[in-house]
């Protein structure tokens, strides 16, 4: 990671370099680097483009993923969806080896353009790097590292471009496309999950696929300039070593499958006794409804239009945050009581609609919800 953090200094000093005639030698590449499942970010690969000119020594990448921690508001702007990202430009050599070092692979592949093409898209790009054009504003599916590479070539060629998607299965939705890519990252999968919505379940197009590198190389590999094939060559740079799965104790399945044990034997304990174990689900309730808070928050009050509609609010219930401390206090009891009742209701009804819902629910939370049910029954019959 430091190295790379070097290489993103290093990026914004070449950013500035003179502006240059490409050769007749010049060459212009996609690349496809493969994902890396150290790091969430990194599961999904990532997509860059080569500009190569043997004739005046230039080898650049210009990589549309870079973002900078020391922007103004970071935070703030990350929360409300304002996140701006950037293009960097880097030396070759070393952008490639870095993700080699990681063992992801890397693809180039070699675009069959005229001499004046490439300068078009060398200009696009060298305009780009400019510090006054160099942001712009990230969105996970829509506006994102992979998708800016697609529309250079969009903006640089308009019309003339076509992207043939008929090779692609046709069907798949944002959550099938990412959920392919997050079987090693389970606890990351169940967050994104968590927090984006319906939107997660919209149908895509073969050109919507492109959010993710692997439908850029393919993208390409199916696309005309002009009605020729744009791609002239793939060159396997790198081919990375398959790796076994990791395995962890602490998959949500097990942790959520004790969770739910342990609450079982609770409420039984509980039952026996006519008695509440009342700390428990002021906690509990009291943590599902400030995380419903923000998942409601972040439908409503922020740009990050995948968050809306959540259907995680039926068991996330931002009335949760109310409702539990006011266990603790009796004279509040009948209304806590009915309020408990529908939400037992509403906890039973979701579980058995589960496959029928707008948005599909992540199955890791089936416990949760059991979970969340078996408490709010507890508390209606026994407060």
């Amino acid at each position: 990671m430091k190295k790379f953090l070097a290489l993103f200094f290093i990026a914004f000093s070449i950013s500035t370099f003179a502006q240059r005639p490409l050769s007749d030698s010049a060459q212009i590449s996609v690349l496809t680097l493969g994902p890396y499942q150290g790091e969430l970010y990194s599961a999904f690969g990532h997509s860059a483009i080569r500009v190569y000119d043997p004739a005046s020594e230039t080898d650049l990448a210009f990589n549309y993923g870079v973002f900078d921690f020391n922007q103004p508001n970071f935070y703030l702007n990350f929360t409300r969806g304002h996140l701006l990202y950037k293009l960097g430009v880097y030396p070759y050599d070393l952008f490639r080896d870095h993700y080699i070092s990681h063992n992801r692979y890397v693809h180039e592949q070699v675009l069959n353009l005229t001499q004046a093409q490439k300068q078009q898209v060398f200009d696009y790009l060298f305009w780009n790097a400019q510090p006054e054009n160099v942001n712009y504003l990230y969105d996970y599916f829509y506006n994102n590292c992979a998708t800016k590479v697609r529309d250079v070539f969009v903006e640089v060629f308009g019309d003339s471009i076509r992207f043939d998607g008929s090779y692609a299965q046709a069907g798949y939705t944002v959550r099938d496309l990412t959920h392919s890519y997050l079987h090693q990252q389970p606890w990351g999968e169940l967050g994104i999950e968590i927090c984006l919505g319906q939107p997660m379940d919209k149908t895509l197009t073969p050109y919507e696929y492109m959010f993710l590198p692997d439908y850029i190389e393919s993208g390409f590999n199916h696309a005309t300039l002009n009605g020729s094939p744009i791609v002239k060559e793939t060159i396997p740079v790198y081919e990375s070593t398959p790796e076994k799965p990791s395995f962890s104790i602490l998959h949500p399945w097990i942790v959520f499958g004790i969770f739910l044990l342990i609450v079982i034997a609770l409420t039984i304990r509980d039952w026996r006794r006519k008695q509440l174990t009342k700390w428990f689900d002021v906690i509990l309730f009291s943590v599902m409804g400030w995380l419903g808070l923000l998942l409601f928050v972040l439908w409503i009050a922020t740009d990050h239009r995948a968050a809306a509609n959540n259907w995680n609010l039926l068991w996330a219930f931002p009335l949760h945050a109310v409702a539990g401390p006011m266990i603790l206090r009796k004279r509040f009891s009948g209304l806590v009581k009915k309020y408990f009742l529908v939400t037992a209701i509403i906890l039973l009804a979701t579980l058995v609609l589960w496959a029928f819902l707008p948005q599909q629910l992540n199955v890791f939370l089936i416990p949760v919800v059991i979970t969340l049910a078996i408490r709010a029954f507890a508390i209606h019959k026994l407060l």
